[in-house]
């Protein structure tokens, strides 16, 4: 079935040298580019516009706004949000001596202060008469804020809910809009429900506002200027603050053939998109742009920073504040939004998508894609493709001056986009060797797997053969009462670099040693192999103590090391008729011991590096007299750092705790399990980071 696609597509992208495919995959392309809605490219489109403003972010010209911010200092020195109604008064009273133009609250308040004296007053207990008395005779806070709303032209903000909740309504107090040239209601967004603040402090204001916004991505990008909340059209919060700070009567909405044409105040006029959305221009965010409640509040702004100024009230302490996005990837609150929306007015930069942009967008692709269809089939793919690098580079350029000289919006993504499906339709032989070339790259791969399945047979094998090399403690010693020994490793990954062993010298002397290989997978278990051997080589040569065989086991292994691994080590000697123990450590982690009626000591002492990191390095025996119960317990760093699924490491402390538990006659077989288990109770399915050893030895006595 497939051949016979391929077949299909051949003879499709060769008749007319693929001309006439082209043709007809550029027509379609041009109508899917008047239907924005069906359009498969918008990511394409809003990635292209926040590069635009990324080149060439607006620069700030005026600063009409400031925000008094309720930030972690405020907090801080007046307390936790939300603030007693009469603190916020004091705010807006401070704000007013210093003669503002007007004030927008980004603060909803659509509920009665709980901490006002009437508040309290109802929630005393019986038997409270003189005191509910004199709270009833103070002034209600909601009203002393109210009193300071009037002081100041004031625009209480409000949010759009497409749900109900129990603090929303269906409407709120506003100035009407005037509305010229059509009916622009079914043009806007349009919310059922509104959050706002309370009547009475509605009714003390000088305007409404509605401070919604609808993000694309997560970014901020298009903010309406006129929405809607059931019937009542509503202005956004920098109109309605215009519109107070003027003393104009109403914000204007004029509506054109296409939708709304723009909206404007006094003498200003903004053009907009259809639904009366303008794309914001953002610029950096700026430090001097905001004024902290508390320096207000004690006094210490000067008047200059607040006089003729659009003042905007917003939070911005931690966890309070609305954060956004915006196409510079700035993530700022919500109220600095707004300030940049004031200042883009007064600076007079708009940036402006007209209806007639899709069509302009439509003419180059026609023009591009015919270029495309008339040259690529006469050149060689070489040269066809720089004729389509140098198009698409005078396409995007088209689109920055567009942006830079104008604030105009070319969406030159989609047309990029639409004109490389031109082009590839163009080189169908390339469609004919990619299929070729997949077809080899599955045999390819098919070779491949069954390379890896041998492998992973190989491995396996390997596994069981380092497994199979290593002691049983069960059958290691049989008939023998003197001492017990119990050990465990899991290698990591099929194989691994830890080891243990343990021998007998001669009738009265036991060796054990435990060790880890620096990495981890084949060459780490090659080496572990060899520094087993050694090992063991060396401790039966003779007499030689437990130093010495270190010594010598660093010498062999140092010699043939070709991939500088190294061996942590830690080797033992026990006298299992006296219990006398000669232990010597290569930077290994310190043994344990428990014994019967004591805590879990770790047995720190001299030690010295790892095997292959210093030639001659004399490692210095430490000597312990073990009791009779009298366990030993060596472990390598995969039990101590072993980590969960949250990072967290298994660590020496709850080893300690494990060992701590365990019963003092416990077998090292048991305690063996024990502490398996626990680490895997604490791994808790994890993938394990290092490999697993751990070797219990008890010496019961002569």
């Amino acid at each position: 079935m497939l051949m016979r696609i391929l077949a299909v597509l051949r003879r499709v992208f060769h008749a007319g040298r693929g001309r006439p495919a082209a043709v007809a995959m550029l027509a379609g392309l041009a109508v899917l580019l008047q239907l924005p809605e069906w359009s498969p490219f918008q990511l394409g489109q809003l990635a292209l516009f926040d590069r635009y403003q990324r080149v060439f972010p607006r620069e700030r010209q005026s600063a009409p706004a400031v925000i008094v911010e309720i930030d972690e200092k405020s907090l801080k020195t007046h307390g936790q949000w939300p603030w007693p109604r009469d603190r916020l008064a004091a705010l807006l009273r401070a704000i007013a001596d210093l003669k503002p133009a007007a004030v927008g609250l980004d603060i909803y308040m659509p509920e009665a202060d709980g901490t006002s004296p009437e508040a309290l007053a109802a929630r005393l207990p019986e038997g409270q008469a003189p005191l509910r008395k004199a709270l009833g005779a103070l002034p209600a806070q909601d009203a002393t804020l109210a009193d300071a709303i009037r002081r100041v032209p004031t625009v209480l903000g409000a949010a759009g809910f497409d749900f109900e909740t129990l603090t929303t309504a269906r409407g709120l107090r506003s100035v009407p809009l005037r509305v010229d040239g059509g009916d622009a209601l079914p043009l806007v967004r349009q919310y059922p429900f509104v959050l706002a603040s309370l009547p009475e402090l509605q009714a003390a204001a000088a305007g409404q506002a509605l401070l919604s916004v609808d993000l694309e991505g997560g970014v901020v990008r298009r903010l309406p200027l006129v929405m809607a909340v059931g019937d009542a059209l509503l202005p956004s919060l920098a109109m309605e603050m215009l519109r107070v700070a003027t003393g104009s009567t109403a914000v204007e909405v004029n509506v054109g053939l296409t939708g709304i044409d723009s909206v404007g105040v006094a003498d200003l006029t903004v053009p907009t998109q259809p639904n009366g959305e303008v794309w914001l221009h953002f610029g950096p965010a700026l430090e001097d742009r905001y004024v902290s409640a508390a320096d207000l509040l004690a006094g210490r702004v000067p008047a200059a920073a607040i006089e003729g100024k659009l003042v905007l009230v917003g939070l911005t302490g931690f966890g309070l504040m609305d954060t956004r996005t915006t196409p510079l990837k700035d993530h700022v609150p919500g109220i600095d939004i707004q300030a940049q929306v004031l200042e883009s007015f007064f600076d007079g930069r708009f940036l402006l998508r007209p209806a007639w942009m899709p069509w302009l967008e439509t003419v180059l692709l026609l023009a591009g894609g015919l270029f495309l269809i008339w040259a690529v089939p006469n050149v060689k793919p070489r040269i066809a493709t720089l004729l389509a690098t140098v198009l698409f580079v005078i396409l995007f350029g088209f689109g920055f001056a567009l942006f830079r000289l104008a604030g105009l919006l070319l969406d030159a993504a989609s047309v990029f986009a639409a004109l490389n499906i031109v082009f590839g339709s163009l080189l169908s032989s390339v469609f004919i060797e990619a299929d070729r070339q997949r077809r080899l790259a599955e045999a390819a791969l098919h070779r491949e797997r069954e390379a890896a399945a041998r492998v992973a047979g190989e491995l396996a094998a390997a596994r069981r053969i380092q497994l199979g090399s290593l002691p049983r403690a069960e059958t290691a010693f049989p008939g023998e009462t003197r001492f017990e020994v119990a050990a465990v490793l899991e290698p990591a990954r099929e194989v691994g670099g830890d080891l243990y062993d343990f021998f007998m010298l001669d009738r009265q002397r036991l060796f054990f040693v435990v060790g880890d290989v620096s990495g981890k997978g084949v060459p780490a278990s090659l080496f572990m192999a060899v520094a087993k051997a050694l090992g063991k080589s060396v401790a039966l040569r003779g007499e030689a103590g437990v130093a010495e065989i270190l010594r010598c086991a660093n010498e062999e292994l140092s010699r043939e090391n070709p991939e500088m691994l190294f061996v942590t080590m830690l080797a033992g000697i026990l006298d299992v008729q006296t219990g006398d123990l000669a232990l010597c450590n290569a930077g290994h982690d310190a043994p344990w011991r428990r014994g019967p009626g004591t805590a879990p000591e770790q047995l720190t002492g001299e030690g010295g590096p790892p095997l292959c990191v210093l030639e001659d390095f004399p490692y210095p025996p430490q000597h312990f007299r073990l009791a009779p119960g009298d366990s030993l317990f060596v472990v390598t760093d995969g039990i101590t750092e072993a980590m969960n699924g949250r990072s967290e490491l298994y660590g020496t402390e709850r080893f300690a705790a494990v060992l701590d538990q365990a019963a003092t006659d416990e077998r090292p077989a048991a305690l063996v399990a024990r502490i398996r288990e626990d680490v895997r109770r604490f791994v808790a399915g994890a993938e394990a980071s290092d490999d697993l050893t751990l070797l219990v030895l008890r010496w019961t006595g002569p």
